[in-house]
């Protein structure tokens, strides 16, 4: 039986850290014991987020607009039996649901979604991402206006292992990508905690392509970030995070989601990743990519597989029709653009 202990923290709850180790990460908000500045700090926001690689900002986004995505996802996509491009490796799948009935594999790039299905949805959860109280710190945190390179929305909890973005993504001066998960309900600790290691960013990791290939080699990768924690002595956070709070991360900075101990609590949420306005866009720290901007909300959006287009659809037909003829030749694609 998990018991929680009182600190001045507030409630602590015990649960196993990514490493296999008890930690313990606090069960709700207590204003006093807060380390963020408040909005409108912008230099007190942009120095904690420097010093630490990553920084929370309390109560950033409405709640009422925190519902009403939430709502439309339940009314247009929890209901939808058709294929949807997916989190983990950007392939079309079917919803896969958890025992409580919650969405497990998470929408990728809801932009790309096609408005005459999820339109609603779509808009109510493009209207946060592109709000301008998240602009503004965007703004801050990039010293420029930001690009939105992608997004996903989370109902369910993956599990997502340590990892750096940057590894994946990132702007063409590495390290200059900026993230941001956004909750969309208050997370319950073993809901699936977003997690994060303070400071991680300034640690120089092997860089991809030159002691691996992270496309082909992911298990070493996977080692590569746990030796990390271990060998610097890092602490693993896990902050609590109410409906319209905000966490913003560096590309660098090692992060994930704690295991879900409590299947009952959903952990909706939106996330997104910005690169400045002026700079590319970086794939596995190796190539640029082009990138398909739509101007959204006054803010530029890159929308790579755009169920609105016709020839985008018909790609998405033939990735589910021949799913392991397309899966092969997307490998060779990929290998082809390494080299």
């Amino acid at each position: 039986m998990r018991r929680k202990r009182m600190t001045a923290q507030g409630k602590m709850f015990p649960i196993e850290g990514p490493e296999g180790r008890q930690i313990e990460i606090p069960v709700s908000v207590v204003r006093k014991a807060d380390p963020y500045p408040p909005f409108g700090d912008d230099t007190g926001l942009r120095r904690y987020y420097e010093q630490e690689g990553y920084v929370v900002v309390r109560g950033l986004l409405p709640g009422d607009m925190c519902d009403a995505a939430r709502e439309a996802f339940s009314a247009e996509v929890k209901p939808y039996p058709g294929f949807i491009y997916r989190q983990a490796l950007a392939n079309p799948e079917k919803h896969v649901f958890t025992g409580h009935g919650y969405m497990l594999n998470s929408i990728l790039n809801i932009q790309d979604l096609p408005m005459s299905r999820f339109g609603k949805f779509r808009e109510k959860g493009l209207k946060l991402l592109t709000h301008p109280r998240l602009q503004t710190l965007v703004a801050a945190i990039l010293g420029e206006p930001g690009k939105l390179v992608q997004s996903m929305y989370f109902e369910g909890n993956p599990i997502t292992w340590p990892h750096q973005d940057t590894y994946y993504l990132d702007a063409a001066e590495i390290g200059r990508m900026t993230a941001v998960w956004v909750a969309l309900e208050d997370i319950h600790p073993g809901a699936g905690r977003f997690f994060i290691y303070p400071g991680s960013h300034k640690i120089d990791m092997a860089r991809n392509r030159q002691e691996f290939d992270i496309a082909f080699h992911h298990d070493r990768y996977k080692s590569l970030v746990l030796d990390v924690i271990r060998e610097h002595k890092l602490e693993c956070r896990a902050p609590a995070l109410n409906k319209g709070d905000a966490l913003f991360w560096s590309s660098k900075t090692i992060h994930g989601s704690l295991q879900t101990t409590h299947p009952e609590h959903s952990r909706s949420s939106l996330t997104a990743h910005f690169i400045p306005t002026s700079m590319e866009f970086l794939q596995w720290q190796t190539r640029i990519k082009p990138l398909h901007l739509k101007d959204i909300n006054g803010v530029m959006v890159h929308c790579p597989k755009d169920q609105n287009r016709w020839h985008n659809r018909l790609i998405m037909a033939l990735e589910t029709s021949f799913p392991k003829t397309f899966q092969t030749a997307k490998k060779l694609v990929i290998k082809a653009l390494l080299r």
